[in-house]
């Protein structure tokens, strides 16, 4: 193999070998977070769609299903005993947050002493908002944002003094004031629908892959081509702008003086071999 061949196999390698994503696969910073996702043997029930990529352990995903669990000593019967319905919503909620190595677009820093980073504004597909608020409108809390205000005095959550229980509907009138207000902007809601590609899903089906795989590449390549996530430009008419490795930049002049020394030394016989 000649060293115009061997330039142009290099060069080829590196063009084709995708760099690492800071916003992609990745887990935050916080309290029970593994440092990088992986694989994990066995996961509990609702967090299972995530075990062949998860960042969380499956002790964490274990905790995630108990009314009192040890993850935060948060107790979701705060207002009474909460419908099984309405809880699996927030089972599912802890499980895409300890679990999913997709939020990267939405990481942000945390200003807590118990985790470094959260997420903010995570765009909700349509139905996993509306569905989650359907299934609690009936169910009571004193609260509006469940992040900071709870009574700690005893070790876990309770309803501040002076507040009373209300109806889920009136403390949050609509869908998007639950997904909205409940985690002080964790997530936002959209009219995307689940399958969008736009929006990331709490519920899908591991048989059919991680929708917000694909979630997660499309956000992180707005964020990436404009702060302002400009909404009139495609991806494929971004590629012209993507970075080259800088490999390929070393080895792309050399690649083409080879080629140039070759079409002078063939004159009117062609390229020749390289």
């Amino acid at each position: 193999m000649g060293v115009g061949q061997v330039l142009l196999v290099l060069l080829a390698a590196y063009t084709v070998m995708p760099a690492k994503d800071p916003l992609l696969n990745i887990c935050m910073d916080a309290k029970h977070h593994k440092t990088k996702p992986g694989p994990e043997g066995m996961l509990h029930d609702q967090c299972a769609p995530w075990k062949d990529n998860a960042c969380c352990t499956a002790n964490t995903s274990l905790e995630a299903h108990k009314d009192q669990s040890n993850l935060y000593n948060f107790n979701w019967n705060h207002c009474g005993l909460m419908p099984p319905k309405c809880k699996s919503h927030f089972i599912q909620d802890t499980c895409l947050y300890e679990c999913s190595p997709n939020l990267g677009p939405w990481i942000d820093q945390a200003d807590s002493s118990w985790r470094r980073e959260r997420i903010l504004h995570v765009p909700l597909c349509k139905e996993d908002c509306e569905e989650w608020w359907e299934d609690c409108k009936d169910y009571v809390t004193c609260k509006e944002n469940w992040h900071k205000g709870w009574n700690w005095a005893t070790g876990t959550n309770r309803c501040p003094w002076g507040s009373m229980c209300r109806p889920f509907s009136h403390v949050f009138p609509q869908p998007k004031d639950l997904c909205e207000k409940i985690w002080s902007n964790s997530y936002k809601y959209t009219t995307e629908h689940r399958g969008s590609g736009r929006c990331i899903q709490m519920w899908f089906d591991p048989a059919q892959g991680n929708p917000n795989v694909v979630v997660a590449k499309y956000y992180a390549w707005k964020k990436r081509s404009s702060p302002a996530w400009m909404e009139d430009v495609t991806p494929e008419t971004d590629k012209t702008a993507c970075a080259l490795p800088w490999p390929v930049l070393v080895l792309l002049p050399l690649a083409l003086m080879v080629l140039l020394e070759r079409a002078g030394g063939c004159g009117s016989h062609g390229w020749g071999s390289l």
